[in-house]
């Protein structure tokens, strides 16, 4: 089937699934296929469950006029959603990065809404199966996507704008993350930067930090707003006024100033709140609503998230980690006053190939150097680097953690939790 005429289907069923688990009434099922899961299996079961249609593209056991065959079921959802997209011709903004990228997604999308109808990437579907999933959940009503565009490797991000055709674009900084598909941090910086291959080649608009000296000179030929810190020739710009845990900073708009009192906590999320402020600006959001709405938000993610429980205050912060990141929020800690003794709860890196041991060799170094009460690290990779001391304490997973902290209790202390997400520290909270 053409994708014409899939879509055509699409207009009449326009949910999409590729779970054959979750099927509402009348969607269809893209029979999706990977090394361990093969959904052409389970297409008579998705269309037993209340979807209208299955594609797949493997010959079913029977024939079913409800099921299409397609020679990549992949393929054709990808096409169907660069094809949905053309039709809508509504303004899209992609947004990658190493750090900050939902949160900013998040803060763009919430302020917009208070002016337009927003449709922006639902939780972490940032890959090549979730962008097209992000585009197919707009419709006419809608007059604004905000795309979240994540990559393991390079041309990842050249594919997704392939996709979703973004209009305009955010790359919200460049740090070390996933090297083992990179493997060099300048072949990172260069998918990253593809965003703004796309889009330059599309004549369209980027918003760019001008405190990134990287960024900055990679845009230099583009049509461009720039925003950062403490700079009033800028198109946004501010400057942070507390983060003790929560971000405060304040901007100005012509000739009237704000402050804006975030949920979210550490200075590094200045960066993402002025990355919101020029966007939505750029879109004629007012001042007042655009302060309102980063005011209003909050985190629900395991991202920047401050938590008291009876025992300990918590900062929360165990969706993702890499060396930029994890430095950074280290440092933020080290920076808050309390009058409670502070302590780290850390899980490893992922994802950092042939640099995993110098990286965390590195992170142990500079932990030694923090004034912290106690570190206690998760993973496997620390081992080597530091010995167990009244200080520091290793373990295999987060079970042997939460196992300990049965027996014995951590209380009346200011703890951070940061890992990467497949380490899972957030299930340490509730032992906390």
């Amino acid at each position: 089937m053409k994708t014409a005429e899939l879509y055509n289907l699409f207009l009449q069923y326009p949910a999409i699934t590729t779970d054959s688990r979750i099927c509402s009434k009348d969607s269809i099922f893209f029979a999706l296929k990977g090394e361990r899961f093969n959904g052409n299996l389970f297409a008579e079961k998705a269309l037993e469950a209340g979807c209208a249609y299955a594609v797949v593209d493997e010959a079913p056991e029977r024939e079913n006029a409800r099921i299409i065959r397609v020679d990549n079921v992949l393929k054709s959802l990808q096409e169907l959603a660069t094809y949905h997209r053309k039709k809508l011709k509504i303004p899209i903004i992609g947004i990658t990065g190493t750090n900050g990228k939902t949160t900013t997604k998040e803060l763009i999308a919430v302020a917009l809404s208070k002016e337009f109808k927003v449709a922006y990437t639902q939780g972490n579907l940032n890959n090549h199966i979730g962008v097209p999933l992000t585009l197919l959940s707009m419709n006419k009503s809608h007059e604004i996507g905000v795309v979240e565009m994540g990559a393991n490797h390079p041309g990842d991000i050249r594919e997704l704008c392939q996709i979703a055709e973004p209009n305009y674009g955010i790359i919200t900084n460049l740090g070390k993350a996933h090297m083992e598909g990179f493997g060099s941090f300048e072949h990172l910086v260069s998918t990253k930067c593809e965003l703004y291959d796309f889009i330059r080649e599309h004549k369209g608009k980027v918003f760019v930090n001008k405190d990134s000296q990287i960024l900055y000179e990679r845009s230099e030929d583009m049509d461009r707003i720039l925003y950062g810190k403490n700079d009033p020739s800028l198109f946004a710009s501010g400057l942070i006024a507390n983060a003790t845990p929560f971000l405060e900073f304040d901007w100005s708009f012509f000739d009237s100033a704000y402050r804006v009192k975030t949920n979210l906590v550490g200075e590094f999320n200045f960066d993402n709140a002025i990355a919101a402020v020029a966007v939505c600006k750029f879109f004629g959001i007012n001042a007042e609503r655009i302060s309102a709405a980063l005011e209003e938000y909050e985190p629900t993610n395991h991202r920047s998230q401050f938590k008291r429980t009876d025992k300990n205050d918590l900062i929360i912060d165990a969706y993702n980690a890499n060396p930029t990141s994890m430095k950074a929020s280290l440092e933020f800690f080290s920076s808050i006053p309390s009058s409670l003794p502070k302590m780290v709860i850390l899980g490893e890196m992922k994802e950092l190939g042939e640099s995993s041991n110098e990286e965390h060799e590195k992170m142990v170094r500079f932990l030694k150097e923090q004034p912290y009460d106690k570190v206690w690290l998760v993973g496997s990779v620390f081992t080597g680097w530091v010995g167990e001391n009244d200080v520091f304490r290793l373990f295999d997973d987060v079970d042997e953690l939460i196992q300990i902290l049965g027996k014995e209790p951590v209380s009346n202390r200011y703890i951070l939790l940061k890992g990467s997400h497949s380490v899972h520290l957030e299930r340490v909270v509730d032992s906390l």
